[in-house]
């Protein structure tokens, strides 16, 4: 499979050199999509061999990865797997997230942080847990980590859908279309990472927009 791996990214200059160059040694490319970022994001991923497309001012993770999502189908994938750019997610797991993918390319193969939980903020876990529980009931899969971002989607799946999300929904908003048009949705264990980055999530604008998704969705 002619995979690659998309990377948005705000202001990670601290983590995003190392993590294109890992990514990199097992023979994938990476596009980095730097969303406005203040710092040196963008010029690091491009010295550590990454495409990067560029964002002026932030526009958001869903922005990000749509723009990433069309460079991915203009270019010939056969599919691409999204990663966060602050290190919380492990390498590693490319291998598991890969092997899964090569024995059912048109899916959706998501991480499962649920397995291991140690270091995971009690907020963050039960808003996710809750979160998951309602995109299942949605999607009809069971699906238990729905907002994981370390995740694989097949081309086929990503030519299937309309995107319209501009920030952190999209999650919600990949899963729910690809089971819509009759895609199966696919869980690994994977490990995270957890030091002291803060999470870009705001906790109210972002559930906000998750539940103005989700409502819509419900009535469409």
């Amino acid at each position: 499979m002619k995979l690659c791996v998309l990377i948005p990214a705000h202001n990670e200059s601290k983590t995003i050199g190392q993590l294109v160059e890992q990514i990199r040694q097992k023979n994938l490319d990476v596009i980095v999509i730097d969303d406005g970022s203040s710092d040196q994001t963008g010029s690091i991923a491009q010295t550590r061999d990454a495409y990067v497309i560029q964002h002026h001012e932030k526009k958001g993770k869903g922005v990000s990865l749509r723009d990433g999502f069309r460079y991915v189908l203009s270019n010939n994938y056969d599919g691409v797997i999204t990663m966060d750019g602050d290190g919380q997610h492990d390498v590693a797991d490319l291998n598991t997230i890969i092997h899964k993918a090569e024995s059912c390319p048109e899916a959706i193969v998501v991480g499962n942080r649920m397995t291991d939980i140690k270091g995971m903020p009690g907020i963050r876990l039960m808003t996710n847990r809750f979160m998951s529980f309602l995109i299942s009931a949605l999607c009809r899969q069971h699906i238990p980590d729905s907002q994981c971002g370390y995740r694989y989607i097949g081309r086929k799946v990503l030519e299937s859908m309309t995107i319209t999300a501009k920030d952190y929904e999209i999650e919600s908003e990949v899963l729910i279309q690809a089971s819509k048009k009759g895609y199966r949705i696919f869980s690994v264990p994977i490990r995270t990472v957890y030091g002291n980055e803060r999470s870009k999530i705001n906790p109210l604008r972002d559930t906000t927009r998750f539940f103005v998704y989700l409502i819509k969705e419900l009535f469409r």
